[in-house]
């Protein structure tokens, strides 16, 4: 028979360790005033930058009119009008290759274009974006702007893009996308006292750090105080609710005493999260809801196969102590909480180590969530359970003396 491991000696000081958790996690939310709020919940305006260098623009100074038009094979003006012909001018990228070469393609087709060329000619043409901002229907007072990235560009770390945009006293709220090699991010900032923030002004405090005509907008929106008021509560419905059926399920699939720590162990894994955020100053994001609610349904999953367990065990050791039975239980699932756990979390890991920006912070919650979910289950919920059993049969001990 396999050598019962002695958990419930571990009961006591874990709900030691767990009561200081809780106090700092409580604390560090009264220190730091909170979360630190990420870019879904901050009223305001809400940018996606790409700090990439102008490879050309345009002025159109024909009476037609002239629409461009760019994907990853070419760039193409379609030129129409009343009295003109409708003509598509076309420059693929395996002809053209360079933005120089592109130039001279415009210039030779097109008499009426006006081209600015900052950037040097042997820029690679497949390097070429468009912004969000700007009409592609191209006209001769406000001239339309061609972005470039190279692949092999230094990264922007986001410290960068915070600094540039220390100028704003409002809160400032800055998310990686995609890798940092990209280049990409996205900032959202509060709110005026007197009124709403400008677009214009985050590109003037971005091109004085990073420089004149460096900066391509690919989307601008704005989102109003109800809005995310609104969205922030309801993340605050949301967890107490999945908690709420939680302790459902559990009454129903076992007794009371079992639900009841059952989410007092999901609550410490929320705890020991809110903990790492706040202390951390970690962005608390939609992308962290998904973790919170993953690790719940995670640490659940565990403390429901302990259990099962422990009802099986009564069966078959009727004569135990419910210690005896509780210490049998979790020797017997141990094995596979550490495959499962381990599995999962080099799962997890490679996901944080070969990530940016969001989802390798998705990936650090889970992995601090997951390890707290094992203990929980092993500790707190089990320690929780053993406790009241031991209370109900002193209590019916003594009444019946």
């Amino acid at each position: 028979m396999k050598k019962t491991i002695r958990f419930s000696k571990f009961f006591l000081p874990a709900a030691i360790i767990s009561i200081i958790i809780v106090i700092f996690s409580i604390s560090g939310y009264i220190i730091n005033k909170g979360f630190t709020l990420g870019v879904d919940f901050q009223a305001g305006l809400i940018q996606e930058i790409k700090i990439a260098p102008t490879a050309f623009s345009l002025r159109w100074n024909g009476v037609s009119n002239a629409v461009l038009q760019l994907d990853r094979s070419g760039l193409y003006i379609i030129v129409s009008g009343a009295g003109v012909e409708s003509k598509t001018h076309s420059f693929p990228f395996s002809e053209y290759t360079t933005i120089g070469s592109i130039k001279r393609g415009l210039e030779q087709a097109l008499e009426d274009i006006e081209i600015s060329m900052p950037a040097n000619e042997n820029v690679n043409s497949q390097w070429l974006f468009l912004s969000s901002q700007g009409n592609p229907v191209l006209n001769k007072d406000t001239p339309f702007v061609i972005h470039y990235l190279n692949p092999q560009s230094a990264p922007v770390d986001i410290s960068e893009v915070r600094n540039a945009m220390a100028g704003f006293t409002q809160g400032v709220a800055v998310q990686n996308i995609g890798t940092p090699s990209e280049r990409h991010f996205m900032i959202r900032i509060e709110d005026k006292k007197d009124g709403r923030v400008r677009s214009d002004e985050v590109i003037q405090n971005l091109e004085s750090y990073f420089g004149k005509d460096g900066i391509a907008i690919m989307r601008s929106d704005y989102v109003g105080s109800s809005q995310s008021q609104k969205l922030i509560d309801q993340v605050f419905y949301l967890i107490p609710l999945t908690l709420l059926l939680i302790l459902v399920y559990l009454v129903i699939r076992f007794k009371v005493q079992y639900a009841i720590g059952g989410v007092i162990a999901i609550l410490h894994d929320l705890l020991v999260i809110i903990a790492y955020l706040v202390w951390a100053k970690m962005e608390f994001n939609t992308t962290t809801i998904a973790a919170i609610l993953t690790i719940l349904g995670y640490s659940i999953n565990n403390t429901i196969i302990l259990f099962d367990r422990i009802r099986e065990n009564m069966r078959v050791y009727p004569d135990n102590t419910f210690t005896d039975i509780m210490d049998i239980s979790i020797t017997g699932i141990l094995g596979r909480t550490i495959i499962t756990t381990l599995t999962t979390m080099i799962a997890v890991l490679f996901l944080f180590i070969f990530t940016t920006g969001s989802m390798k912070d998705f990936a650090l919650v889970l992995l601090i969530g997951m390890t707290s979910g094992t203990y929980t289950s092993l500790f707190i919920a089990s320690g929780f359970v053993n406790f009241w059993e031991n209370k109900v049969k002193k209590r019916a001990k003594k009444t019946a003396v």
